[in-house]
């Protein structure tokens, strides 16, 4: 069975490298293997400076999704990057791993595969899971971003680091 490389960990790629930015093309092809999706895909191709720039712009504009003012204006970013990064679904077994779906051809540079996968898991993960399910951090003064995976899909933090700092200053607060 071949898992979809378009669902949660191209969205949490997504988290991971606006969060953290890649500075580097090695850095990039590092990253990418540590988060599972399609790492060996990116192993065996040469990541460039070009590769990076792609990845930053795709990251600049799903930003935009995350900051969206309502729902039909994320779903319009959304769709754009789909039509920007993405090509007819089809069947492929190019590495004889099993038969999975691409939304791409299957030779494209890291920065378009990058891309790729993080609009096709994001319009996934938000059709899947709610339309509302990326963010920024409710903490005040963190920017940082996150994709809601859990049950209830009330996230509202980056990390329990941020959840436990805003618990405390409500408390504080209501104490004083």
């Amino acid at each position: 069975m071949h898992l979809n490389p378009y669902g949660a960990d191209a969205v949490l790629l997504a988290v991971n490298l606006v969060t953290r930015p890649a500075t580097t093309p090695d850095e990039l092809a590092e990253r990418c293997e540590e988060s599972g999706v399609e790492s060996r895909l990116v192993r065996d191709r040469h990541v460039t400076a070009a590769d990076l720039a792609a990845v930053r712009t795709a990251l600049d504009e799903w930003l935009q999704v995350v900051d969206a003012r309502d729902e039909q204006s994320r779903v319009d970013l959304v769709n754009a990057m789909l039509a920007k990064y993405t090509e007819h679904p089809r069947l492929t077994n190019h590495a004889g791993d099993g038969w999975h779906m691409h939304y791409r051809p299957d030779d494209v540079p890291v920065g378009r595969l990058v891309a790729t996968l993080i609009s096709t898991g994001t319009a996934l993960h938000l059709a899947g899971r709610g339309i509302t399910r990326l963010g920024r951090c409710a903490t005040e003064g963190c920017d940082n971003v996150y994709a809601d995976l859990s049950r209830t899909g009330r996230q509202r933090y980056c990390s329990p680091a941020c959840a436990n700092r805003d618990a405390v200053r409500r408390h504080r607060a209501r104490a004083s």
